[in-house]
């Protein structure tokens, strides 16, 4: 949802400013939007209760003193496998679906309002996507969803950012489409498969290591570097290489993973 709000307040202010006043003030409207959901996301989380999980540490007194090491010391697998899992789930998304219109833009030869009104349609099938294979790893499980879609990623990226790149509207949706697909079921699985890699003793500290670090590094940088590759080598693939080399680095440790659904 968040996604499709930043699309759609995008494209929307795109549409509706003329270029000059875009450049003076209209560019400030996206990010005012951006402060009123901080805000209500801070009363949410002010009135938030705490979780049935750490009410029971609290309650047996289970809980360490020190997260950090109790997390280093006990889980370290844990957080190898965390940090596999969001890499994949990070590299998906934001090369295969935040980094598109800058793509659609540069390589693809399309305006930039063209691009964000053509990412609207993937965002709405994240959303689609989500709760159907939410539904599917709980009935076969997290693992096998997880590497099938992680096979999905070394296969399908780098003929998606062909047809991206190919100047045809048609093409481009359909490319941005599947890219779209494949990341919301990877996040759909990924978030909670992260989670399930601890026990509640090391949860938080365990997705601090492993998850938001390969979301850092995965995620933060490799929008930036993908768009560098693609000027250096002047080839349209090398987004859809990135994800693939992840996708294929990644299935070992997803091979070797337990299952975690609960029975």
């Amino acid at each position: 949802m968040g996604g499709l709000l930043a699309v759609g307040i995008s494209a929307l202010t795109l549409h509706f400013l003329a270029p000059a006043a875009l450049d003076e003030w209209g560019w400030r409207i996206p990010f005012l939007f951006g402060a009123s959901l901080a805000a209500a996301v801070w009363i949410a989380r002010s009135a938030m209760q705490e979780s049935p999980d750490f009410e029971r540490q609290r309650v047996a007194g289970t809980t360490p003193e020190r997260p950090l090491c109790y997390t280093l010391s006990n889980h370290r697998g844990g957080v190898f496998r965390s940090f596999a899992i969001s890499a994949l789930g990070s590299i998906t998304y934001y090369v295969g679906i935040t980094y598109v219109p800058a793509f659609l833009t540069s390589a693809g030869e399309l305006t930039e309002r063209a691009s964000l009104w053509l990412s609207v349609l993937p965002a709405l099938v994240v959303i689609l996507v989500t709760p159907l294979v939410g539904a599917l790893c709980d009935r076969w499980g997290r693992k096998p969803v997880l590497v099938v879609l992680s096979i999905l990623s070394a296969i399908l990226p780098v003929t998606m950012f062909w047809l991206m790149a190919s100047g045809s509207q048609a093409r481009a949706l359909l490319g941005a489409v599947v890219l779209a697909a494949v990341a919301g079921a990877v996040s759909a699985v990924g978030a909670v498969a992260t989670a399930e890699q601890f026990p509640g003793e090391g949860r938080l500290s365990g997705l601090a290591l492993g998850t938001t670090t390969a979301t850092a590094i995965f995620g933060g940088l490799t929008p930036w570097l993908a768009q560098l590759l693609v000027e250096r080598t002047g080839s349209p693939l090398m987004p859809g290489a990135m994800i693939a080399v992840v996708g294929i680095g990644v299935l070992p440790v997803l091979l070797g993973m337990r299952e975690t659904r609960p029975s």
